[in-house]
Order: C-alpha cells, then sequence, then structure tokens
C-alpha cells in the first residue's frame, strides 16, 4: 500500500509539474500545460471563450513528436476572468502570445490554432512576424469579416431540426442564468457538436471536452469573452496587413465545414507563402474526422515541407 501511496504521489507531481502560470499583464494570470518532447509547438484553442481541452484530447499524435504548450487564453479555462471586459481585445490576446513567448523564452514560435485561434495568430504574425516559424490553421475564421456570420450561421442552422435550433437558443441563455452551467454547457454541445462534423460522423470521434472549464470560466466565456472579443474585430480584413507575413502557413480545412471553403480559401491568396489542404468528407474537426491524414500532414509540414496535395491556390 505505501508503495502504491508514493507511486500515486509521484505521478501527481509530475502531473502538476507539467502545468504553469504565466503572468502577462494587466493583472492577468494565463494557464498552460508544458508536455511532449520534440521542436515546440504552442496551440491556440478556438472560441473565444473555450479552453484548450477543447483540443488536447485529439491532439496526442502532435506530443508523440513534439513539445506541445497549450494555453487557456484569458477569459477562459483556468486563466484569469477580467473584471474588466475591455481587457478581452483581440489585441490583448496577441499580446497574452508575446508574453508567453517571452516566458518560455523562445526565440520564435511554431503556432497551430484551431477555428477563432487563426485570428489571434495571424494578428500575431502581422505585428511580430519576425517572431514565427510557421503556422498551421484548422479550419480558421476567414480573413475577411465579408458575410461571414451570416454563410456561417445559415449552414449551420439548417443541418438543425426547429426544436434543435429552439432549445439551443435556450441552453445559449441558460449560460447566463443555470444553476448547472456544466449541464447546459454539456446539453448545448449534444445539440452543436454534430452540424459541425462531416455527414454521417459520430460524436465520438471528438475525443476532446468541450465543457471541462471550471463553471464560472464556462459561464463566463460565454457570455463576456465571445461577445467581447469577437466584438473587437469590427468589420475585419487582413489582406493588406497578411502581406507581411512571410512565414509559411498551412491551412487545412474541411469541405463540409460550415465555414464557407470560399471564405478560408482566401488565406492562400492573401499570405505570401500559403498553402491549403481540401479534405472531403471533413467538417469543422479535421484532426479529430480525419487524423490519418491530417497528422501526417502536419508532420510532414513541420519538417519543412508541404503534404503532397496542399494547394497554392
Amino acid at each position: 500500500m505505501r508503495r502504491l501511496l508514493i507511486g500515486f504521489s509521484l505521478l501527481m507531481a509530475t502531473f502538476l509539474n507539467d502545468q504553469h502560470f504565466a503572468d502577462v499583464g494587466d493583472g492577468v494570470r494565463l494557464w498552460y500545460e508544458d508536455s511532449g518532447k520534440g521542436s515546440p509547438v504552442i496551440v491556440i484553442h478556438g472560441g473565444p471563450g473555450m479552453d484548450h481541452d477543447s483540443l488536447a484530447a485529439d491532439l496526442e499524435p502532435l506530443r508523440q513528436h513534439h513539445r506541445v504548450i497549450e494555453y487557456d487564453q484569458r477569459g477562459g479555462g483556468r486563466s484569469t476572468l477580467p473584471s474588466d471586459t475591455a481587457l478581452l481585445t483581440i489585441d490583448h490576446h496577441v499580446a497574452d502570445l508575446e508574453a508567453l513567448r517571452i516566458h518560455l523564452g523562445l526565440k520564435k514560435v511554431t503556432l497551430l490554432a484551431h477555428s477563432f485561434g487563426p485570428a489571434i495568430a495571424a494578428r500575431y504574425a502581422i505585428r511580430y512576424p519576425e517572431n514565427v516559424e510557421r503556422m498551421i490553421f484548422l479550419s480558421p475564421i476567414p480573413p475577411a469579416k465579408g458575410k461571414f456570420f451570416e454563410e456561417y450561421g445559415a449552414s449551420l442552422t439548417a443541418r438543425l431540426t426547429d426544436e434543435q435550433r429552439k432549445r439551443a437558443d435556450e441552453l445559449q441563455k441558460a449560460f447566463e442564468t443555470s444553476t448547472d452551467v456544466t449541464a447546459a454547457c454539456r446539453e448545448y454541445w449534444s445539440i452543436m457538436t454534430p452540424p459541425r462534423l462531416a455527414k454521417s460522423t459520430s460524436v465520438t470521434v471528438v475525443k476532446s471536452d468541450l465543457c471541462a472549464a471550471p463553471p464560472e470560466a464556462i459561464r463566463y466565456g460565454m457570455t463576456k469573452t465571445n461577445p467581447a472579443t469577437f466584438g473587437s474585430l469590427g468589420d475585419w480584413n487582413w489582406d493588406a496587413e497578411l502581406a507581411r507575413v512571410k512565414a509559411p502557413v498551412l491551412i487545412i480545412h474541411g469541405e463540409e465545414d460550415s465555414i464557407p471553403m470560399a471564405m478560408v480559401s482566401h488565406w492562400v491568396t492573401a499570405l505570401p507563402n500559403a498553402r491549403i489542404l481540401r479534405l472531403p468528407h471533413t467538417g469543422h474537426f479535421p484532426h479529430a474526422e480525419q487524423p490519418a491524414i491530417v497528422f501526417p500532414a502536419i508532420e510532414a509540414f513541420l519538417g519543412g515541407g508541404w503534404p503532397k496535395d496542399a494547394a497554392k491556390e
């Protein structure tokens, strides 16, 4: 029994030692986990208002070859939830990433970003192009707003029944008022995950937990961070600024993602050194839906090359 207790204590100590905080200014502390061995990759989760657990379990193949740094953005997860929502702008998220780079002692960074995460990565690369080694965008929002919300919303809701749409709307309001916000979160994503996947794909392919954050962080992220950060983008169009980014960028996007492929393809024309890997029968979680394709493609890219099917336009 004593040996079991010692073994458990050592295991817990190792687990806790992998978890850290970085002070990034404004009274904000970023929680991050540092695991795996090899060349470092910083993971930028989506949302805004989510946390690293929304990706973590599906990135295990990446940890087999790389040091993976996953952090919770301000306003989500185990990081600080600022009392002032004025501290939740895209510029604050960009400054946080630079502060994290300095904290980690990295000269240059390789970034892997999902969904909304590429907005942070792109703005970071525009502001600090000399600090970026290369970037991977998984299912990104487009580099220009245009009619993104209208087209994305129409595509997503068309995949729901009237009853599902009504219940999802009710649950969005429940994030503000529910006494069990974790339960509300789990019911919400039980409705809203399937339409984000390719048709006939089981939700079980997504191993990551979209509701693992502390309850107060789930509530804050959905009701404060998400609207404040998205709102800070305004009528965004980064085309001209993206010309400053010389680092290679690999975009991976599913043809059945509700984020329109035509909009996402615009990253390739706006960035000087980018290619896109378009995946059939794939939705918003390509790393979970098509891991046998996605992770070898990522390894080829991180090794200095391009996946064979990645297109320049």
